[in-house]
C-alpha cells in the first residue's frame, strides 16, 4: 500500500480561494458569519474547520463544490446522517463495498441506482 502525499489543508485551500476571488479576510468572515480572528485561525490551521453549515456557505461564496469542501473540512453535509439513519446497516455496508472504486465506476453505480429508483415510481 502506497503512502498518500500530504495534500493542502482546508485552511490553506480556503485562504488561496478567498484571495483568488478577491475577498478580504474581514469581508469574507462577515459574509460567512464568523469573526475575522477565527477565520484567520482556520486559515492557519490553528483551529478545526467550522461547522458543515459554515463550510457550505464558504464553498457557495467561492463557487466551489459543497460536498468536496465539506469532506475536505472533515464534516458531513446535513443530509447524510439522516440518509444513514434511514438504513443504518445497508448504507454503511454499501459505502464499505464501494470503497476503492474509481470515480468513473462510482458514477456508473450512481446512475444505476437512479435508474432503480425511477423503476419504483
Amino acid at each position: 500500500m502506497g503512502k498518500k502525499k500530504p495534500g493542502k489543508t482546508f485552511g490553506q485551500i480556503l485562504r488561496e480561494k478567498r484571495i483568488e476571488k478577491g475577498f478580504s479576510l474581514r469581508k469574507f468572515a462577515a459574509l460567512v458569519g464568523i469573526s475575522p480572528t477565527y477565520l484567520s485561525q482556520v486559515e492557519q490551521d490553528n483551529v478545526d474547520p467550522p461547522t458543515a453549515d459554515r463550510v457550505k456557505k464558504m464553498a457557495e461564496l467561492l463557487g466551489e463544490n459543497v460536498d468536496e469542501w465539506t469532506a475536505l473540512a472533515g464534516r458531513l453535509t446535513e443530509d447524510l446522517p439522516e440518509i444513514i439513519h434511514e438504513a443504518p446497516t445497508e448504507v454503511p455496508d454499501l459505502l464499505r463495498a464501494v470503497r476503492g472504486l474509481t470515480a468513473d465506476q462510482l458514477r456508473k453505480l450512481r446512475e444505476q441506482a437512479e435508474r432503480m429508483k425511477g423503476e419504483d415510481d
